[in-house]
């Protein structure tokens, strides 16, 4: 059946699954699983073992899966973030769908959970394919403004080739970069983690793998969310963060 959405909104039983007394659950299910992570389990088997003690459900699951990290991990990924203001004038890196698809999350009233690295993360997902939605050019324009208004001008946007409508979509960031006069170079790649990983510069990404090997970054969609968007439903389940 095609995606036909029109927004990229919350799920329909998420005001149920991410209820204040659920919440209560899944932050000791992302204590437990990020301790039995750090102590060296397999992230399969341990994410089946905390959520059947839990009772989560799939989308729940998910939740901690995208939430949780181990504290080497926690360690390493604070002492390489900079803040924006370290990268005024210098070439930044967007890792574009990642960046792009939790800024319209948040616009389209989806939840975004703040994880225990401090990174802001949403549920949505593409699964090989891009559709445009409602929120595609206000989180752009959005986007733009505040890379412009912390004066980070040289921005080049790194897109997954694979994914279908990566074309589309660079030439309407393109588009919207000519109109808006913003320096930014669209890049299609069979594989941006691997310049995202491999760059001298500075990356803004919330993708586990590349914070993990990646030489630097900055905690782009969590500033963008709190500094635009303080209606957005963020749901905190690592408090300690």
């Amino acid at each position: 059946m095609p995606d036909k959405r029109a927004h990229r909104g919350p799920h329909p039983q998420d005001d149920e699954l991410f209820s204040p007394k659920a919440v209560t659950k899944l932050r000791r299910a992302l204590e437990d699983f990020s301790m039995l992570l750090t102590k060296g389990y397999a992230e399969k088997s341990t994410l089946k073992l905390v959520g059947d003690r839990f009772s989560l459900t799939q989308r729940q699951r998910l939740a901690i899966m995208r939430t949780a990290c181990t504290d080497q991990q926690l360690e390493s990924r604070a002492a390489r973030r900079l803040p924006m203001t370290a990268i005024v004038g210098q070439p930044l890196l967007l890792d574009g769908y990642n960046v792009l698809i939790t800024i319209e999350a948040a616009m389209s009233a989806a939840i975004v959970f703040k994880s225990r690295d401090a990174c802001f993360r949403d549920l949505a997902g593409i699964h090989g394919t891009y559709r445009k939605v409602a929120e595609t050019i206000p989180a752009l324009e959005l986007i733009a403004l505040f890379l412009e208004k912390t004066e980070v001008t040289n921005v080049k946007w790194l897109l997954d080739s694979p994914v279908s409508n990566s074309g589309r979509l660079k030439t309407l960031i393109g588009k919207l970069a000519r109109r808006k006069g913003c320096d930014w170079d669209v890049r299609l790649l069979t594989n941006p983690d691997t310049e995202l990983i491999s760059t001298d510069f500075t990356v803004a990404t919330t993708d586990s793998v590349i914070l993990d090997r990646c030489k630097k970054w900055v905690n782009l969609t969590r500033q963008i969310i709190q500094a635009k968007l303080p209606q957005t439903h963020i749901i905190d389940l690592s408090p300690l963060t």
